[in-house]
This record gives C-alpha cells, structure tokens and sequence, in this order.
C-alpha cells in the first residue's frame, strides 16, 4: 500500500537516482544529505534490497534499483503530464463537465443536445460514461460525475432534477408477426403475449424493472422471453418479425409512420415516464457545470423532434 510517507521516499529515490548524487539531490530537494541518505535506507529496508550503490563520483542504481526507477519514472512522467494539461486547460480557459447516462439515452436524446451545445462552447471538454440508470445515480451521489440524464427516480433526495419531457413503453411488432400470431391464438385460450416470444432489455436495466412492474399488476405472464442488452439491437429484433418487443415510442416514430412496426393497442396502456438532467445538490456548482444547465433550460427539447 502506498501510503504519503512512501511516496515522499519515493519522492526523494527519484531525485538521487536522477541526480546520480545524494548531494545534488538534497539540494534539489531542500533537505540535507543525511535525510536522504536515511530516506534511501528506509526504502531499501522496506523493500528488502539495496537500491544504490556509492561510487567516487555519487551513487548508481543496482539492478533492483534500475527496475524500480522504471516504474517510479512512469508514475513521475504520468504526473507531471496531469500537471501541464491542467496548467493547459487553465490557460485556454478549458472547463471539463463529466456526464453520465445510458446508452440509450445518449444516442437518442444527449447526443443531438450536445451537437448545439459543443459547438457553441467548444472551450468545455465534455466526458460521457454510458452505463444505467441506477450507476448513474450512484455516481452522481458519490460526485464521480457532475451531471446525469437518467429516467425521474421515483425518489431523489440529494439530486436536483430538470424535465426534457416524457417518453412512453409501448409494444411492437411487424404486421406479420401479428397476423400470425392473432391466427395462432384464434382458437386458444391464450392472449399475443402468452404466445408470442416477448422481447424485454435485460433485468439489469431500470427500464426493464418498470416494465415488469407493469407485467405483474396487469397479470401478464409471457411464456416466451427473450432479453436483449440494448434497446437499439431490441428495436432490430422487432423489426426483423421475432416477436413483440417493448420500446420508447419517440425513438420508432419513423417505424410507426412508415408501418414497419406497428403498435399493439393496451387494455391499460404504460404510463408515461420523464427523462431529464439531474446534479447533486450538495456538488459546487463549477462553472462548467453553470453553462451547461443555463444552456439547456433555454435549449429546444430533444425529444420533440421525433
């Protein structure tokens, strides 16, 4: 474990090494010889080898010590580059705002935002992480991001929340599909969905929990299941006559219109669900995080273009 008293031995292995003397490295350090000669000693007995030998003209790295100066190089070199990108960014006026969301989410809705609102600031590097909803959440809670587009939680205690509006679940399928499966159940007593292979994202996905919560208060009971990791290749697969698939509407107008799917009508149809951006409350706000929020108070909602 490395720990800060490690690293200020490593600190100080770095500076005679590539001092090549301890003298040097005292001084480049503002510590004198003795601290570094008792630093070295300190390492060499937690490492249980001898980093240096002592020459006339300083120290040299041993063998074991030549394969640690590598490593230590590296991490030294990593830190040094964090330091000037920092630096860098400071100086071009560079803001980073780190987003999550899902899949989903990013394709059809964050990606098209982003499009405007990159080209109007281009100064702000944005980061994206696709995972749940339920890890963005997560995140959010534990500042690991600054801003999330996720499905409204049914509580949010510590997350603020702005609304792009609503998406709805529906079930499709091709006309096809249908027929067949309407012909197949003409004489049983099982309904479309008992005999048709239903098509749900997989349970990890909070979408599919809401959906299963539907199932079971309308006593929906699918004998045929097949789930699926992502609603684009779920949307493949209804469109490809598999069977019935659950969807967010917004995101087939295209099949809809053009009656590549079609939708099956519902006794008690899904209720609506709200998708928007939500920030911790107890996060700083940066000035990043500022524009971007002002930005899409005032931005045209996404999901009206489908």
């Amino acid at each position: 474990m490395i720990n800060e008293q490690n690293l200020n031995l490593y600190k100080i292995f770095y500076a005679a090494a590539t001092s090549k003397s301890l003298s040097s490295a005292a001084k480049k350090l503002f510590i004198s010889q003795p601290a570094i000669s008792k630093s070295i000693q300190k390492l060499e007995d937690n490492l249980g080898v001898t980093l240096f030998t002592r020459t006339s003209k300083g120290v040299q790295l041993t063998e074991e010590g030549q394969l640690l100066f590598r490593h230590v190089e590296k991490a030294f070199e990593t830190l040094d580059l964090g330091e000037k990108e920092i630096m860098r960014m400071n100086h071009l006026g560079i803001k980073q705002l780190r987003i999550g969301v899902s899949t989903t989410l990013c394709k059809y809705v964050l990606l098209p935002y982003l499009k405007d609102f990159i080209k109007d600031y281009p100064h702000i590097k944005i980061l994206i992480q696709c995972q749940s909803t339920n890890h963005t959440l997560k995140l959010l809670e534990e500042d690991k991001i600054d801003i999330g587009l996720i499905g409204k939680p049914e509580s949010f205690k510590h997350i603020e929340f702005f609304s792009l509006g609503a998406i709805h679940d529906v079930f499709v399928s091709t006309t096809v599909c249908l027929d067949y499966l309407k012909e197949r159940t003409l004489n049983t007593d099982e309904n479309l969905f008992e005999s048709a292979t239903l098509m749900l994202l997989d349970q990890e996905n909070m979408t599919r929990q809401y959906i299963d919560t539907y199932l079971i208060e309308n006593q929906i009971s699918p004998n045929h299941l097949l789930e699926i990791s992502s609603m684009d290749l779920l949307i493949e697969f209804a469109r490809i006559g598999i069977g019935i698939g659950c969807v967010i509407k917004e995101f087939i107008i295209n099949d809809l219109e053009s009656k590549k799917l079609v939708e099956l009508p519902l006794d008690t149809p899904i209720k609506e669900r709200e998708i928007g951006f939500a920030y911790s409350k107890k996060l700083h706000f940066s000035e990043a995080i500022e524009i971007f929020t002002d930005y899409y108070e005032n931005y045209a909602n996404p999901l009206n273009s489908y």
